[in-house]
C-alpha cells in the first residue's frame, strides 16, 4: 500500500532541498503530538541514518538509500529496525520539483501498510512547518552566528536550537555535566568558567526551574535560586569577555504584571503587579543589567502560556480534553496570554538578529482569550465536549492558594505592543489555528498575519 502527499513551499528548489540536510531538520519536522523524540540525526541524506525513540525505548531507524539520492530532487529513507521493519515496512521517497524560480513542490511518497488517513495530518504539519520555518529564516536572516544556549534540552530550547541550526547558525549548548561534543561547553551556573563565552556572538538564557508547583518555601527558593544568581553571573561574564557576545537574550515571564489585572491591556510599559512571581521576574530581569551596562544589546522575553503538546500545560490538558474530560477553570473569565511554541522561537530568532530590538518584549499572541474561550477552542479542535468545570479548590489542592492565584487563575490581558509596532509576523495569531497545527488537526496552509491593529 502506498500514499502520496504534496505541498507547495514558497522558496527556491535548491534552498528547500538543502534545508533537509541541515542539523535540526528532523526535529523541526517531527509532529509534536506524536509520542516520539529524535534520538539521532542522519549525518547525510545520501547514506546516513536517523533514529526516532518511540514509547518503551523502541527505536525507529530511518536509513537513507544511496541509490535514491538525486540532489536537489530526491532522497529516500526506509525503516531499518530489524523486528519493527518486518512488522511495519516503511519506505519514504522525498521528492522536490521547481514550480518557478521561488516555489517548490514537496511530495512525500510513502510505501507502508499504515492507512492514508493516519498519515495525512503528519505530512500536512510537515509542509506547513517547512514553509513557515523558511519564511521566518528569510525574514530574520543574519550572517551565521555562534549562539550559546542555556536550557537547550528543554521545551523551548530544543525547538529554538533546531530552528537556529537549520538557519545556518551554530548552537553551543551550555550544559551542567561534562561536555561531550564540540558544540557543548560545561556551565557552572553560579561560577561559570572565564572562557565559557569566548568566540560566542550571542547568548540565549532559558534555564530555570519550572514555576509550576505548590508555592511553599522550598519551591519558591528553587524558582529564585535557579534564576537570579545564574542570570547575573552569566551577564557579568558576558560583560567582561573580550571576544564575547554582542546580544544577550534572556527568558522572562508575564508574571511581572501580577495575577489580577482584569481587562487592563498590558503592554511592555505597564506597571509591575504584586505577588511572588512579579517579585521574581523583576529581580530576574534586573540580573541581566551587567550585560546592558557593558553595551551589550539585552532583550528580555516576557513569555505567556507556551502551547505545545510536548510540554507545559497543554501536555497535561491534551489527553484530558481528548477524552472529553476538559472544562474551564472556575468561571473562566480570566484572560489567558498564550503563545504557540513556533511563534515563540520566531521571537527569539528576531531578538537575536534584529538590532533595533532591545529591552522588554512581550512574547504573547496578539489575540488573547479568556479561559472559557480557550477551553471551548481546544475542545472544538479536538471535536470533544468540555462541560466539566474545574472548581477553584481543585488547583488549590495541587498548587496551594498562592500558586492557584498566580498560575491557574491569573488574569492578565497582555499585549505584544512592541512586536505589533514593529509589524511582526505571527505564524498563528489565532488560537484555533495554533492548536489545530500543534495537535494535527490542520490540513490547509497556515495564514500569515502581519499584526498592527489594536486588540
Amino acid at each position: 500500500m502506498s500514499a502520496e502527499f504534496s505541498g507547495v513551499v514558497p522558496a527556491p528548489l535548491d534552498e528547500v532541498f538543502a534545508w533537509h540536510g541541515l542539523p535540526g531538520a528532523i526535529t523541526r519536522l517531527t509532529p509534536p503530538w506524536q509520542p516520539v523524540r529524535v534520538g539521532a540525526e542522519a549525518d547525510s541524506l545520501r547514506d546516513g541514518t536517523a533514529a526516532l525513540v518511540l514509547p518503551g525505548g523502541l527505536r525507529w531507524a530511518a536509513a537513507h538509500e544511496a541509490a535514491g539520492y538525486r540532489p536537489p530532487h530526491q532522497f529516500v529513507d526506509r525503516l531499518a529496525t530489524p523486528v519493527l521493519g518486518t512488522v511495519l515496512p516503511w519506505r519514504h521517497t522525498h521528492r522536490f520539483d521547481a514550480d518557478g524560480p521561488d516555489r517548490t513542490v514537496v511530495t512525500d511518497h510513502v510505501e507502508t501498510p499504515l492507512p492514508e488517513a493516519f498519515l495525512r495530518s503528519m505530512f500536512a504539519y510537515r509542509h506547513r512547518q517547512l514553509a513557515d520555518d523558511l519564511a521566518a529564516q528569510r525574514r530574520y536572516w543574519h550572517e551565521p552566528l555562534t549562539v550559546a544556549v542555556t536550557g537547550a534540552s528543554g521545551l523551548v530550547g530544543s525547538a529554538l536550537s533546531a530552528l537556529l541550526t537549520t538557519g545556518g547558525h551554530r548552537v553551543i549548548r551550555l550544559v551542567r555535566r561534562e561536555a561531550r561534543t564540540p558544540d557543548e561547553r560545561t556551565w557552572r551556573p553560579e561560577d561559570p568558567d572565564e572562557k565559557l563565552l569566548t568566540g560566542v556572538d550571542a547568548v540565549v538564557h532559558l534555564a530555570g526551574a519550572s514555576v509550576a508547583g505548590r508555592f511553599g518555601e522550598r519551591h519558591r527558593r528553587a524558582v529564585c535560586d535557579s534564576r537570579l544568581g545564574p542570570t547575573r553571573a552569566l551577564a557579568e561574564l558576558a560583560a567582561r569577555t573580550p571576544d564575547g557576545p554582542g546580544v544577550f537574550v534572556s527568558a522572562s515571564a508575564v508574571g511581572y504584571y501580577g495575577p489580577e489585572r482584569g481587562d487592563e491591556v498590558l503592554g511592555e510599559d505597564a506597571a509591575r503587579g504584586d505577588g511572588f512571581l512579579a517579585d521574581v521576574v523583576d529581580a530576574w530581569e534586573a540580573a541581566t543589567e551587567p550585560a546592558a551596562e557593558a553595551g551589550i544589546r539585552v532583550v528580555r522575553v516576557r513569555t505567556g502560556l507556551v502551547l505545545s503538546p510536548r510540554g507545559g500545560l497543554l501536555r497535561l490538558q491534551y489527553p484530558l480534553f481528548a477524552a472529553g474530560l476538559g472544562g474551564p477553570l472556575g468561571p473562566g473569565r480570566q484572560w489567558t496570554p498564550w503563545i504557540g511554541i513556533d511563534d515563540l522561537t520566531d521571537i527569539y530568532l528576531r531578538a537575536l538578529t534584529d538590532r533595533t530590538l532591545d529591552g522588554v518584549v512581550n512574547a504573547v499572541s496578539p489575540e488573547p482569550v479568556r479561559n472559557a474561550e480557550y477551553t471551548r477552542v481546544l475542545a472544538r479542535v479536538l471535536a470533544r465536549p468540555a462541560v466539566l468545570k474545574v472548581p477553584r479548590f481543585g488547583p488549590e489542592l495541587v498548587l496551594g492558594r498562592d500558586g492557584s492565584r498566580e498560575l491557574a487563575f491569573a488574569d492578565q490581558r497582555v499585549r505584544p505592543q512592541r512586536l505589533v509596532e514593529a509589524g511582526h509576523v505571527f505564524r498563528h495569531p489565532r488560537l484555533d489555528d495554533a492548536l489545530a497545527h500543534l495537535l494535527g488537526r490542520a490540513t490547509t496552509p497556515a495564514a500569515r498575519t502581519t499584526v498592527g491593529e489594536p486588540v
